[in-house]
């Protein structure tokens, strides 16, 4: 995934749904306009991420809520690179409190972790390091512009 020209990346991650029809329209219209799709685990049905496949390219993770078609389907970290940066996704575990940490910890040398399951949004550098969760599906999803710089704004859906 390197280029030229800035790549625009739809975050989002704990749809926790059972079908694409339950995403917002918002989001959807959203990203379908982005360059790539992340998702950061918990989709619950295999509709939700055979439907983003559908709008563009997905890079994702299965979460602890989802059903044994997605935990097939997907593996529980992915690491890539856009415009030389690198991006780890991971859906987490535990309680919210010292969740960076934690994950941190299963990554080398990443640039932006992306990451749900606490279901708090974050959009913070920590040792240098982005850490970006959205929130929930149901109230807001992420924009993630990489161009020589990462710069990633929380979208709420309210």
């Amino acid at each position: 995934m390197e280029g030229n020209k800035p790549m625009k990346i739809g975050v989002l991650t704990d749809t926790h749904a059972m079908s694409f029809a339950e995403i917002p329209g918002k989001m959807k219209e959203a990203l379908s306009k982005v360059d790539l799709i992340v998702h950061a685990g918990d989709f619950v049905s295999i509709d939700i991420l055979n439907g983003l496949r559908n709008l563009k390219e997905v890079k994702a993770v299965h979460g602890n809520m989802d059903f044994l078609d997605v935990k097939s389907t997907l593996p529980a970290k992915e690491i890539f690179t856009v415009q030389g940066k690198r991006f780890g996704i991971i859906h987490g575990s535990g309680g919210p409190e010292g969740i960076e940490q934690r994950i941190k910890g299963m990554f080398e040398d990443m640039d932006v972790i992306v990451y749900g399951h606490s279901h708090r949004r974050r959009n913070k550098i920590i040792d240098g390091i982005l850490f970006f969760n959205p929130g929930p599906c149901h109230n807001s999803f992420g924009l993630v512009i990489v161009d020589k710089e990462v710069k990633a704004e929380i979208v709420d859906l309210e």
